[in-house]
């Protein structure tokens, strides 16, 4: 049921550019539980519940009303930025063990000790965990 409430309320949010199915998302959440990342072929988001560092200041074009900073996303091609949204993929599926790695259209996650690391098809990405985060 959090699955199909995450997918409700990201579509509800415009995050998708075309309709979701369920069989098409993939999810996975970090061993510790800190991190949950969800993907397909056209986005990737990674939010983080606890850290010890903050974000960059928020934009003006993101609303005050939602969050901000709590992680990271990107499209197939181009950079990474951080989230202005008012949901979260927190817990959003099954634990990725550490070595593992997760993969939907050109992205690929892969989870170790030291947090989780993803990438798009350009070679641009992020690196997301409790102490640190980059955004390359």
């Amino acid at each position: 049921m959090r699955h199909l409430s995450l997918l409700v309320g990201l579509a509800a949010l415009g995050v998708f550019a075309a309709p979701v199915a369920a069989a098409d998302l993939e999810s996975f959440t970090s061993p510790s539980g800190n991190i949950g990342c969800i993907m397909d072929a056209e986005y990737l988001r990674c939010d983080i519940e606890e850290r010890e560092w903050s974000p960059p200041p928020r934009p003006t074009d993101c609303p005050s009303f939602t969050g901000y900073g709590q992680g990271i996303s990107m499209d197939p091609h181009g950079p990474a930025a951080f989230v202005c949204a008012g949901d979260t993929t927190l817990h959003a599926g099954p634990a990725l063990g550490y070595g593992q790695t997760q993969r939907a259209g050109g992205f690929t996650c892969g989870s170790d000790e030291a947090g989780v690391r993803c990438a798009n098809a350009d070679g641009h990405g992020f690196r997301l965990s409790r102490q640190s985060y980059s955004i390359f």
